[in-house]
Order: C-alpha cells, then structure tokens, then sequence
C-alpha cells in the first residue's frame, strides 16, 4: 500500500520553499523551540536511574570451555519448526498510539519509523500489535471534539491498572497504513470485547479497507480469564462462556459485508488463570478453525503490582534479578504451555505470544531497564522460538512503566535525537539477526556446557545446515575469570573463518548505552532510532586442521556467531538508508527548496521500500539521487512533520 495523501499534502504546503509546523506529542498546538536542559530527567518510571548490584558470580563457577557440536543434513534432531525473520515484534498499548506512532497520518514518528526499518532491515518485516487493556473499551468515531485522533476518557477509567476508555478516529489506522508502506510493518489489532450484545466491529471494518495484507490479526478479548476478576463479567464465568462470545462474534462479522476476511480472529489471549487445555477442550480451536488466524496467549513472568496499586504479592527488583539472569526462566514460562505448540501445529494455526515483557505492571526500576534484561529478552525470545511458537511480542506502555523497548519524549519538545531505546529492542534487533530473512531458520538449544544455566546457546539452521550460533553469558565478572571459550565444530569442517557481533555492557546491571557491535542507541532521550558509532564486526580463524573455530563471550556479553558470509549478509544485508531530516523551531525557517515542476510530474511511489527518516539537523537533500528517490522520503518525513534532508548511509 502506497501513501494516498501524497499530493494533497504536498500541495498544500506552498510548494517553492515549504516550511512545515511540527506539532507535540499530545495536542495539535505548534511546538515553541526547546533546549537540550528540558530533556532532562523528570522522574517518570521509564527514565528512572536505579542501578541494581549485579548478582555474584556462581560458586561452583560454570567451566569456562567447552565443545558446541553441530550436525549437518535433513535429520538434525529437535529443530524448530521453520521461523521468520519477524519473530520478535511488541504489543503497543492502544492509549500510547499517538505517543509512540504519531499524532495522525499527517504526523508520523521518525524515530519509530527507524527503529522498525532497522528491523524490516535485518528481518524483512516487523509485526506490530496495537491493543493490550484498552483496546477492550476503544470505540470507533468519526470525529473527535478537538480533531485529535484519540482521546481518553480518564474519568471512566477501570480495572486495577487504571484502564482508561479511548474513543479513537479512521486516523489511527490510516498512520497504521502509511507506517507499513514505509516500512513492512504488519499488525495486530483488536476487536472490543467489553459488550458483546452491540459488537463494535468498525475496528476490522476500517483495518480490512485500510490495511489490506497488512492486518494480519484481531485479536478477541484480551486476557478474559481476568474478566470476573476486574468486575468485567460474574464470577461464574469461565472457558465455555468465552467460547460461546467468541461465537457471537463470528456470527456478527459473518453479518457484516464491510468486513470481507473472516478468518483473522485471534483467541483465547489468555493471562494465565485457566490453561490453555481449558480452552481446547471446550472445542474452541476446531470449532473455529476457518475464523482463527492463530491461536494467542499473553505471558509475563512476574508482576510488580503491588509497588503501583496495592494488590498481589510484594515483590521488589533486587531480589528478582537472579532468577532473569538464567537460561531456566524461559523455559519456565514456555512449560506453562504444554503441549500448546504441538496443538496449534496439530490444527494447523501458528501459536503466539501475543503480550510479554519482564513483569506485568510496569516491571521494575533497575531491572527491566538494564542489561540483564536484554541478555534475557534474546534466551527468552530464542527459547520460544525453539519450542515452536511462531511469534512473540513484546510490551510498550506509556512513561510510566520500566520495560519499554523504546518510548518517545516525556514533554513537547522539537529537540532532536530525543527518544530513549530500552533494552528490550536491543533484544528485537539481535533475534531479528539471529533468524535472519530467509523465513526458514530452524533454531536448536544446544544445552551448551553442560546444559549449564548461566551460558546458553543456539544454533540457527537453514535448510539442513548451521548458519549461525548465538552464545550468551549471564555472568558478571570484571575480573575476566568467568569469559568462555566456545569451540565450535561442524559435521566435514569449519570454515577458514566466521565473523562475530557481540552485545557487550559492563554490568547486567547497567542501564543505557549497551552496544551492538560496537554501535548503539545511547541513553536517555539521545536516540533518533538509528545505531551510531562505528560497525564492529570481529573475524575470527578457524582450525580446519582439527575443525574447531573457538568463539570467546565475556562475562556479560553475547555473542552471535555467523558461520557462512551468506549468513552474515542476509541478516544485515546492506547498510541500512537513512532520511537525515530538519524540523522547523523558531530558530530554523523554511529548510528545503523543491522544484515544483518536478515535484507535478512526480509519482511519489518510487523508492518506499528503503526509505528510513531521521531527526538530524540542518542538511540538503542530495541532488545526486534525483527527485524519484527523494519524493516518498518527503512523503515519510511530511507525515512526522519534519522535512527531507541529506540522505546517511548507516548500517
């Protein structure tokens, strides 16, 4: 899908020499000019500075070398089942769209347009959900009071977390439809499921028409095993009352001409209070079978609801950090599945984890936002991936929670490079690497050392062979005594060389400023969602005499380890093209002069595919690329209000 709007917005900028108004986060009022003081630290959770100890080292410590030995051809045991590149994507809260999208389709986000190209980059798409609580209260309007896209209704909120309800516009999902043609970001939406006697169906209306491929899902009720809990539905409901709204559901679509695809529903979202088998065994899933898209559930490990509103069990983030810091925590949380996978295979839908993130109410300071949790987020992601579930995604809440992967500005600001990346991204932007584009990585858990707890490791295959190795190191140790050697051999032999990225920090506990191959996204407020520093690719001999090539993972560190140069470049193919780009404050007038006479006879579809916008001050759009090139860049960085500059290349 191209951008509609492309002509109608140019020209009514004024073509010869267009200034635009940047506009701020949350009302469409212009943006003042702003200083680099006001993006200082203001004490919402998603900037606080706690700084955990980092967990001793183990005693007995794990062997610091050890033998990873890789098989080759069609019987390799225990592979998974075939994954794409966009395994890892996040689950965007619907109340936070206008924070972390953009205000309307008129004004994207650059910086998230950049952080899902570096994805689509690697991975060859993104797949993004919008939902989560408030989706279940969203209602469809044409038109808001003050022409703002959504709206919330905080006098009404519910549930414990404070749910407020949204009334939101076709804006929403037209921004949706020009984010995927900018940048292959398929969605996930999701269906009100709070009155199932008037179905509010305008969602999947408005999202088939707009979308197109691009909706992959709607999701139905999200977590309603906590419906009675919240006051949402009587006590006495349960697994069978679900099914039987689910299928008041269907029957309402099945009505409805306005919505022609009727098989992308996605159930039962599950929190964890009844079990999936609950569910199956109602005949959900084969009742249902032609509706269903997948079948979801949503997961965290931990909650930290007692810190914000009083309920459940006191839990605090030093004494949770150990039990991140292992290879055993996503395998635990996978077998709170059993047999689910296999299931979804068995009736032929994909399994997803649908919500997830490190603990539920906002996770905790200190944890959530360090290093320790990046190392976890890829085990914990590589892990769900080996044991058959074909996507996970990872939460985005609003300024007040400590997991974000990314979140925008706390204040109206025109500053520029003012997003903050979480080290949840870091963990996206490593798995998407991992499994690469090729859409047919097999992932195998090596139980490396011994199946030891603190040094996981997989392998990736492709049709038969090993392509990658991805080795982690939960260990804190600046002493250097708890580094591993890996040596990795290959069934006939190893290459003469294969080429390493390492994830590196100084600490689990760190916060910010983490990188990846010796690039990163810097610390809070400094991100225009692109990696800067310099590319750090290290090559590493092999022995092909005695077939081992020995792979060394600091304490803490992680290493992914490309066995093939088609393995490295298909996983970062090219370095990735980038829209330098200008707002305009009081201090900076009309930055970009166009020739209106090319700028009539253009088709603004040329170049979409690799166009990736920024927020770098003060540069001319280069000439050489001719105006083909540079138009959709224009399309893209006039709906995020700002205006083309010179095109970077940056890997």
């Amino acid at each position: 899908m191209h951008l509609l709007l492309v002509h109608s917005l140019i020209f009514s900028f004024g073509l010869a020499r267009a200034a635009i108004t940047a506009y701020g986060p949350h009302v469409q009022s212009p943006l003042g000019t702003t200083t680099a003081a006001s993006a200082s630290y203001t004490g919402a959770a998603s900037y606080d500075q706690t700084i955990l100890n980092a967990p001793a080292p183990p005693n007995p410590p794990p062997p610091t070398q050890f033998n990873v030995e890789l098989q080759t051809g069609n019987n390799v045991p225990e592979l998974s089942i075939q994954q794409e590149g966009s395994f890892f994507g996040f689950s965007i809260e619907f109340s936070v769209t206008t924070q972390v999208l953009g205000l309307n389709s008129s004004f994207l986000q650059v910086p998230f347009l950049n952080l899902m190209a570096n994805l689509r980059q690697r991975g060859g798409s993104v797949k993004v959900r919008v939902g989560g609580n408030t989706q279940e209260t969203a209602t469809f309007v044409a038109s808001t009071p003050d022409g703002a896209a959504l709206e919330k209704d905080y006098g009404r909120s519910s549930n414990p977390t404070a749910t407020p309800p949204l009334v939101f516009t076709s804006e929403i999902i037209k921004m949706m439809a020009e984010i995927s043609a900018l940048t292959d970001v398929y969605w996930y939406m999701g269906v009100p499921f709070n009155d199932t006697q008037h179905w509010r169906l305008q969602i999947a209306e408005v999202g088939e028409a707009m979308l197109g491929k691009y909706l992959i899902g709607l999701q139905a009720g999200n977590e309603p095993d906590l419906y009675s809990r919240h006051g949402h539905r009587p006590d006495s409901y349960g697994p069978q009352d679900y099914k039987d709204e689910f299928g008041l559901l269907i029957d309402a679509m099945n009505a409805d001409s306005n919505i022609p695809n009727k098989n992308l529903l996605i159930g039962p979202n599950l929190a964890g209070v009844w079990s999936p088998t609950d569910i199956w065994q109602t005949g959900f899933a084969t009742d249902f079978n032609q509706n269903l898209a997948a079948l979801g559930v949503e997961r965290y490990p931990t909650d930290n609801c007692y810190a914000l509103f009083g309920i459940g069990t006191p839990r605090y983030g030093q004494d949770m950090f150990p039990s991140f810091l292992t290879h055993q925590s996503g395998i635990d949380i996978v077998n709170e599945f059993p047999g689910a996978p296999a299931y979804a295979q068995s009736v032929g839908k994909p399994f997803i984890m649908s919500e997830t993130n490190t603990a539920s109410c906002g996770g905790f300071p200190g944890l959530s936002d360090s290093f320790g949790a990046a190392l976890w987020g890829i085990d914990y992601a590589l892990q769900l991936a080996y044991s058959n579930f074909s996507t996970v995604l990872f939460h985005v809440g609003g300024q007040d929670v400590h997991y974000n992967p990314f979140t925008p500005p706390v204040t109206n600001q025109s500053t520029f490079h003012q997003w903050t990346i979480g080290p949840a991204y870091y963990s996206a932007l490593v798995v998407a690497e991992a499994l690469g584009s090729s859409n047919t990585a097999q992932v195998l858990d090596l139980q490396a050392n011994g199946g030891n707890d603190y040094t996981p490791g997989y392998a990736i295959y492709e049709n038969g062979q090993p392509v990658r190795v991805a080795l982690t190191n939960f260990i804190t140790d600046p002493s250097g005594n708890s580094d591993y050697a890996a040596n990795i051999s290959i069934g006939g032999t190893v290459p003469a060389q294969v080429q390493v990225k390492y994830l590196l920090a100084d600490s689990v506990s760190q916060i910010y400023n983490f990188t990846w191959a010796g690039q990163t996204f810097g610390g809070p407020f400094t991100s225009d969602g692109r990696l800067v520093g310099t590319l750090d690719i290290q090559t590493i001999p092999c022995d092909q005499v005695n077939n081992v090539c020995q792979v060394k993972v600091p304490a803490p560190g992680f290493a992914l380890v490309f066995l093939t140069d088609n393995a490295l470049s298909e996983s970062d193919q090219s370095p990735t093209m980038t829209f330098s780009t200008t707002t305009y404050t009081n201090h900076h007038g009309p930055t970009v002069t166009i020739d209106s006479s090319v700028l009539a006879t253009s088709n603004g579809e040329k170049g979409l595919a690799d166009a990736l916008a920024g927020t770098s001050q003060g540069r001319q759009m280069s000439s050489a690329l001719g105006f083909a090139q540079a138009l959709p860049s224009l399309v893209a960085v006039m709906a995020g209000a700002v205006m083309v500059g010179r095109l970077a290349l940056v890997r």
